[in-house]
C-alpha cells in the first residue's frame, strides 16, 4: 500500500489518546533510527516559526538539518523539511517503506496519523546532524516526547485545546513542561505562572533554564529585531527569531549571523501572500492578540472561521477594534463550527459577517483561524 493510502485511511482526529502505543512503537524503531541530535518544540504560539527560524540558522552553520512541524497547508510534505526544502513524494514512500518493515502491521495500523507521521519524519531524517521536533497539541504525553531530546524550546504558552491540556493556565504549563530536557530555552511568556512552573519543574528535573535575553547581547536582538522589520515581520516573530538564535548558541557554542535570517521563509506566519493581503494560522486569542498588535493595515477585512472547540468569542473580541468586518470563508471539515453559532458570535462582537466571496483590490485582508482557513483561502485564490 502506498504512504498516500495509508494515511488517508487514518482519522486526523481522536477523542481520547492511548499513552501506551507510541511509546511502544518507539521502542520498536528506535535502534534503526539515524544518529541525530533532537531539539523539540513545545508552546502553544510559535513552535512552527521558532523551528523554522533555527533549522535555517543551523543549516547556514552547516549541520545537516530536519524540521518536523504539523499541520500543514496544502500538502503533507510540509511537515518533513529536510536541509530546506520539503520532502519530495518519493523520500516519503521511501521513508514509509522501511518504518512498515520495522513495525507489525497490528502496530502501523493502530498508530494515530500525528503517531505514526511522527515516526515516518524521524525515519526521513536518517542522515540529518540535528533535528528539530515540533510537539503537537501537548508536551509531556506528545507522540514527540517519546524521543531523546538534547535541548528543549518552549515557545509562549496560552490557552487552546482545554480539552486535552487542563483548564488553567497552571495545568496547561504543566502538561508542556513536564517533558522539558536537561537543557531548556524559554521564550517570554504571556503568564507569570508559567515561568514558576518553568523553575518548579526544572529544579525537580535538574534542568537549567536559559533566557534568549540573558543569552543574547542587546545589541544581537536590535540587529535581529531590524533585519525582522526588514523581512517584514511583526514582533512576536522577532521574539521567535530570538529564541532561536539562542537555542543555536546553546547547541553550537557561538551565536549564528544574523544576515542569516535572509534566506528564512515562513510560511502563514503574519505572511504578506499580495500586496493587500495578510495570512496568518494563529486561531487562538494568544495569536490574535499577537496579530491584533502587529497590524498596521486600515482595518482590514477578517477572513475567518474556526473548529468548533475554539473560544471564537474570545478571539473576536481581541480583533474587533482592529477590523473592519468579518467575511466567513467556507471550510470543508467536520471539526468546523456551525454556520449560526459562528455569526451569533460575529455579531456579539459588534461587527458585520457576510461570506467570503473573493478579494478585492480596492480593500484590505486578514485571513485568520487555522491551517484549514489558510488552505481553504489558497485553494480559492
Amino acid at each position: 500500500m502506498s504512504f498516500e493510502e495509508f494515511l488517508n485511511n487514518k482519522p486526523l482526529f481522536y477523542d481520547k489518546i492511548d499513552l501506551e502505543r507510541m511509546p511502544e512503537a518507539y521502542g520498536y524503531v528506535e535502534n534503526s533510527l539515524g544518529n541525530y541530535r533532537i531539539v523539540h518544540i513545545v508552546g502553544t504560539n510559535g513552535k512552527g516559526s521558532t523551528g523554522r527560524i533555527l533549522a535555517e540558522l543551523l543549516r547556514r552553520e552547516g549541520f545537516s538539518v530536519g524540521h518536523y512541524t504539523s499541520p500543514h497547508i496544502l500538502r503533507f510534505n510540509e511537515r518533513i523539511w529536510i536541509d530546506g526544502s520539503d520532502i519530495s513524494d518519493e523520500a516519503l514512500q521511501e521513508s514509509h517503506e522501511k518504518l512498515m518493515g520495522w513495525l507489525s502491521k497490528e502496530t502501523a495500523d493502530a498508530l494515530s496519523y500525528f503517531e505514526y507521521t511522527t515516526l515516518l519524519a524521524l525515519v526521513a531524517f536518517e542522515k540529518c546532524d540535528i533535528v528539530v521536533l515540533e510537539a503537537g497539541l501537548g508536551g509531556e504525553f506528545d507522540a514527540t516526547s517519546v524521543t531523546k531530546r538534547e535541548l528543549s524550546v518552549i515557545t509562549p504558552i496560552g490557552f487552546d485545546h482545554q480539552a486535552f491540556l487542563g483548564e488553567t493556565i497552571e495545568e496547561i504549563a504543566g502538561t508542556k513542561l513536564r517533558c522539558m530536557a536537561k537543557d531548556v530555552v524559554i521564550s517570554p511568556q504571556p503568564y507569570d505562572e508559567t515561568l514558576q512552573i518553568a523553575r518548579n519543574i526544572a529544579k525537580e528535573r535538574g534542568s537549567t533554564l536559559y533566557f534568549p535575553s540573558k543569552l543574547l547581547s542587546g545589541t544581537l536582538i536590535e540587529e535581529i529585531e531590524e533585519y525582522s522589520k526588514r523581512k517584514g515581520w511583526p514582533f512576536f516573530i522577532s521574539e521567535n527569531a530570538a529564541t532561536a538564535f539562542a537555542s543555536a548558541k546553546i547547541l553550537t557554542g557561538k551565536v549564528p549571523d544574523p544576515s542569516s535570517l535572509e534566506s528564512v521563509k515562513l510560511k502563514g506566519r503574519f505572511e504578506r501572500i499580495a500586496p493587500n493581503v495578510i495570512l496568518d494560522v494563529g486561531h487562538n486569542p494568544l495569536a490574535a492578540r499577537a496579530v491584533a498588535a502587529a497590524l498596521d493595515l486600515k482595518r482590514p477585512v477578517l477572513v475567518y472561521n474556526a473548529f468548533e472547540d475554539k473560544d471564537v468569542d474570545e478571539v473576536l473580541k481581541i480583533l474587533a477594534p482592529f477590523v473592519e468586518r468579518v467575511e466567513i470563508i467556507e471550510v470543508e471539515n467536520q471539526r468546523v463550527m456551525a454556520p449560526e453559532r459562528l455569526k451569533k458570535a460575529i455579531e456579539s462582537a459588534g461587527l458585520q459577517s457576510g461570506e467570503f466571496e473573493g478579494v478585492k483590490e480596492e480593500e484590505e485582508y486578514l485571513v485568520f483561524g487555522s491551517f484549514a482557513v489558510a488552505e481553504a483561502f489558497l485553494k480559492r485564490s
